[in-house]
């Protein structure tokens, strides 16, 4: 995932699977998975949030000088695409 020039690196399909697994297997409520960069680190991390609103906590990806900004936004259950 995430193979082209668009993005910092490419992102394994097995990690994208088990953070959609553990979302999926939290107490929490969660219904996105938050594919976010960190830069100080160079590597993806998982936020799991419970509504589409606070997919507007983090900055997109090469539009803001933040630490962590966001890549891409995922439904739990259905796994498509919400930003």
């Amino acid at each position: 995932m995430f193979d082209s020039p668009d993005y910092p690196k490419p992102l394994a399909e097995s990690d994208f699977e088990n953070w959609l697994e553990e979302g999926r297997n939290s107490p929490m409520p969660y219904s996105y998975l938050l594919i976010v960069w960190d830069e100080l680190e160079a590597r993806y991390i998982p936020v799991y949030v419970e509504s589409r609103e606070e997919l507007q906590s983090y900055p997109k990806y090469g539009s803001s000088p933040e630490r962590q900004s966001l890549i891409a936004a995922y439904d739990i259950y259905s796994e498509s695409k919400v930003g």
